[in-house]
């Protein structure tokens, strides 16, 4: 039998529908209970019309700066995950600069 596993997330809305609140769980995490989140960023691929979907929420509480970092830090893990399916260091490696490129923006503007 194959083994499954469910990401579940529960996202509270205002009354204006601006997440306020966003919580998730997961089966093999192997801790019980419920994490909190300030923001997510979701891709799939459907397969069926060979295009990218994806969903991107933050709540209130989320401060530009975290945004920041969480764009930046998000732009390299995408490298990482680029090399390990595609074992393409080179634009891997491109990728990774652009993110580390961009953040030393985002530091810049915030000093100047």
């Amino acid at each position: 039998m194959k083994k499954k596993s469910t990401i579940n997330f529960t996202v509270t809305l205002d009354e204006n529908h601006i997440p306020e609140n966003i919580e998730w769980i997961a089966s093999d995490t192997g801790e019980e209970g419920e994490k909190s989140a300030k923001a997510l960023m979701i891709s799939l691929w459907d397969e069926k019309e060979n295009n990218t979907l994806r969903m991107d929420l933050w709540t209130k509480k989320m401060m530009i700066d975290e945004m920041q970092h969480f764009f930046m830090q998000s732009l390299i893990t995408m490298s990482d995950v680029y090399e390990r399916a595609t074992n393409d260091t080179d634009i891997a490696n491109e990728i990774r600069e652009f993110g580390k490129t961009v953040g030393e923006k985002m530091v810049n503007k915030k000093i100047g």
